[in-house]
């Protein structure tokens, strides 16, 4: 499906910077998003929050607007608008679904009354690991079994299910498995601060 007229003008008020063409942006997108939103959410096996979705729903607004709307100036109209933005949507989802699963991972907990709570005091320069060299160093200290499991859960993204699958391992293993891992990975993180 080719980019609607409708669709064109939005565009191009959105770029003219027409704060009335970004509140019809919006107004017209918001349903999608949430959709995705949840869709993303339920294809990884992720329970959400209204304020989750809320939270999920702003970040992909705001990467929208990041760097005077760089995505929407990269969009060539080769396809529906709706579909260009529920493509860039489900990435932005996904990457937050990740990152928030690794913050989960180290102990950390994310909400929307409170950015990041510390799982030890002192360690704010931990609060959002993404460097992916770091994380890998930290899993080295791990079994290999176990490591694999995080890995694929929380950088991958990957369920229960396709863990087990992928390592022939029961499914109902792999949630003692991960608690077993991230509570070493939580006192490796604090002997090697202290």
């Amino acid at each position: 499906m080719a980019l609607t007229d409708r669709d064109r003008s939005l565009l191009e008020r959105c770029l003219a910077r027409d704060s009335s063409g970004w509140r019809d942006f919006v107004d017209r997108f918001s349903g999608l998003f949430v959709h995705v939103i949840h869709h993303t959410a339920e294809a990884r096996s992720v329970k959400l929050s209204p304020s989750d979705v809320d939270d999920l729903c702003a970040e992909i607004f705001l990467a929208f607007l990041a760097n005077d709307f760089a995505i929407l100036r990269r969009f060539k109209g080769e396809s529906s608008l709706a579909t260009y933005l529920a493509v860039i949507s489900r990435r932005i989802v996904v990457r937050e679904v990740i990152s928030r699963r690794m913050a989960e991972a180290m102990g950390h907990v994310k909400s929307q009354t409170a950015n990041v709570e510390m799982a030890h005091a002192g360690l704010n320069e931990f609060t959002r690991i993404e460097n992916r060299e770091l994380v890998q160093r930290m899993l080295e200290g791990l079994p290999e079994r176990e490591a694999n499991i995080i890995r694929q859960f929380h950088l991958e993204g990957r369920t229960y299910r396709e863990i087990g699958e992928r390592l022939g391992i029961p499914e109902n293993s792999i949630g003692p498995t991960l608690a077993r891992a991230r509570e070493k990975l939580r006192h490796n993180l604090s002997g090697s601060i202290n």
